[in-house]
C-alpha cells in the first residue's frame, strides 16, 4: 500500500493543479510580462500563457485576455512533426519573375524537381534582375506568386516538397 500512495504522489507532483494555473493565469494578466512558459524536459511537459491582444470592443468590456496551450504528451509525441514542404521567400523587395530573361521561359514550373542552389526565379529592383536560389531540394508543389507581381522581404515565392532521399 505505501509504493501506491508513493506513485499517486508523484503523479500529482508532475501535473500542474487547477489552483496553480489559476494563480499564474492572475500573476500573468496583473503583469506587464506577456508571455510564461513552464517546461519539464523530463517528461515533455510544457506550458504556455500568453496574453492576448483583443480588439478595442471586446477590451472596454473585459481586461486583457489570456491564452494557453499546453503540450503534456511525454516523449517523441511532444516534438513537432516534420515539415515535408519548405517555403522559397523573396531575399529582396521588388517584383517577381519566374525567368531568367525578359520574354524568355519559365525557370521551374509546378511539379518540377529542383537542386540546393539551382535559380528559379528572378527578382527586379531598381531596373535590375537579381536571382532566386533555391535553399533545399525537391519538387516544386506551388507557386505562390504571379509573373509582374510586387513582392517584399520574406514573401513566400514557392513551396518545395521534399522527396525521401534528397534530389
Amino acid at each position: 500500500m505505501n509504493g501506491n500512495e508513493d506513485t499517486n504522489e508523484v503523479d500529482r507532483a508532475s501535473f500542474v493543479s487547477i489552483e496553480q494555473l489559476q494563480h499564474l493565469v492572475r500573476l500573468l494578466d496583473r503583469s506587464d510580462v506577456s508571455e510564461l512558459e513552464l517546461k519539464r524536459t523530463g517528461d515533455g511537459t510544457r506550458l504556455v500563457l500568453r496574453k492576448a491582444k483583443a480588439s478595442d470592443d471586446f477590451s472596454a468590456m473585459s481586461g486583457s485576455q489570456i491564452v494557453a496551450s499546453a503540450s503534456l504528451t511525454p516523449g517523441a509525441e511532444s516534438a513537432p512533426p516534420k515539415e515535408a514542404k519548405s517555403t522559397i521567400v523573396a531575399p529582396l523587395v521588388g517584383i517577381f519573375h519566374p525567368w531568367a530573361k525578359p520574354r524568355g521561359k519559365a525557370l521551374v514550373a509546378v511539379g518540377d524537381r529542383i537542386k540546393v542552389g539551382q535559380i528559379v526565379a528572378t527578382i527586379e529592383s531598381l531596373n535590375v534582375i537579381n536571382e532566386v536560389e533555391a535553399v533545399v531540394a525537391g519538387r516544386v508543389a506551388e507557386i505562390l506568386v504571379q509573373n509582374g507581381q510586387p513582392v517584399e522581404y520574406g514573401q513566400p515565392l514557392m513551396s518545395i516538397e521534399h522527396e525521401g532521399g534528397g534530389a
